[in-house]
């Protein structure tokens, strides 16, 4: 029988005009756009008409990002769409959670707001970038991250692809050796070098955070970034650990895979989850979720 994982987006994929559609024709949707909006004023507004560069500044970003992303999950349920298993793709992870009712939807936006104040502060007193390593074995670009005190491996995207984070002059050093190896470097359009020891004061600032936060177990399994299985009754420290350590996104697609998942919807803005999961699993329904005509799609081909 076929399985179905919701996959949440990440920090990256955010656009002006986005989940405004969904607001605009699902009631779902325009609950958590509503419900966002009462707990930090004009969160919808952002979505709907803020400028890529506004979009784009950390607090702000993943607030509006995990409003699209949980919205289209509502909607796809609204719909007659059910997940059976859900992960997400660091900041995603927050919507997937309370998605899976981990978090009440307000808890949940209360948290996803002071992640990016936490790390946007950590990234401005400990500034750094991110690359994306393509055409090399994960193990060489580990050896060459040895090279280097501060720049390391953080995002094990899928097959081909590993993202490094570090401080900026030496992760300009580190492309260029990835050059020498015959590899490909491609900085990313990030304001900080996030899953890193970068982030290590945002963690810290999480942790205590989280202490006034009600959380519970996920009544769906939601796959964690830090461990690339399920979580359990750890919510909070995985969410510390989550926000300085490496993203196991390949491992955490192929667990779902071995799960018997073979369809994968990506909810939220963009598709670059939908590439990945295509570059590692070879044979799955792969589709995604941002706005009214993307989600008439879906549910038409998932319930045909």
């Amino acid at each position: 029988m076929s399985k179905i994982a919701f996959l949440f987006s990440g920090q990256g994929a955010q656009y002006p005009g986005m989940g405004k559609s969904l607001y605009e024709e699902s009631s779902a949707a325009k609950k958590v756009f509503d419900t966002a909006d009462k707990i930090r004023s004009g969160t919808s507004e952002q979505c709907f008409t803020g400028a890529l560069e506004e979009l784009s500044v950390t607090k702000n970003t993943q607030p509006c990002l995990y409003c699209v992303d949980l919205a289209a999950a509502r909607a796809l349920e609204e719909a007659g769409i059910h997940a059976d298993f859900a992960a997400g793709f660091s900041l995603g992870e927050v919507a997937a959670l309370t998605f899976a009712g981990a978090f009440s939807e307000e808890n949940g936006f209360a948290f996803v707001t002071k992640r990016a104040e936490a790390m946007q502060e950590a990234a401005e007193q400990n500034p750094g970038a991110m690359a994306a390593v393509l055409k090399l074995p994960n193990e060489t670009v580990e050896k060459l991250c040895e090279e280097f005190s501060r720049v390391w491996p953080v995002n094990y995207n899928c097959p081909g692809q590993l993202v490094v984070a570090g401080e900026q002059e030496e992760l300009a050093r580190f492309c260029a050796r990835v050059g020498e190896e015959g590899g490909k470097a491609v900085p990313l359009a990030v304001s900080g070098g996030f899953h890193s020891p970068l982030m290590d004061s945002a963690a810290k600032k999480l942790e205590t955070a989280l202490r006034e936060i009600p959380v519970q177990k996920p009544g769906l399994p939601v796959y964690a970034n830090f461990t690339a299985a399920p979580y359990g009754e750890a919510v909070r420290e995985l969410l510390v650990s989550q926000v300085k350590s490496p993203v196991r996104w390949q491992e955490t697609v192929e667990a779902l895979a071995a799960e018997g998942v073979d369809t994968f919807v990506e909810c939220g803005a963009g598709k670059t989850l939908c590439g990945l999961v295509k570059k590692t699993i070879k044979d799955a329904r792969i589709f995604r979720v941002e706005d009214i005509e993307t989600l008439k799609a879906a549910v038409e081909a998932l319930k045909g």
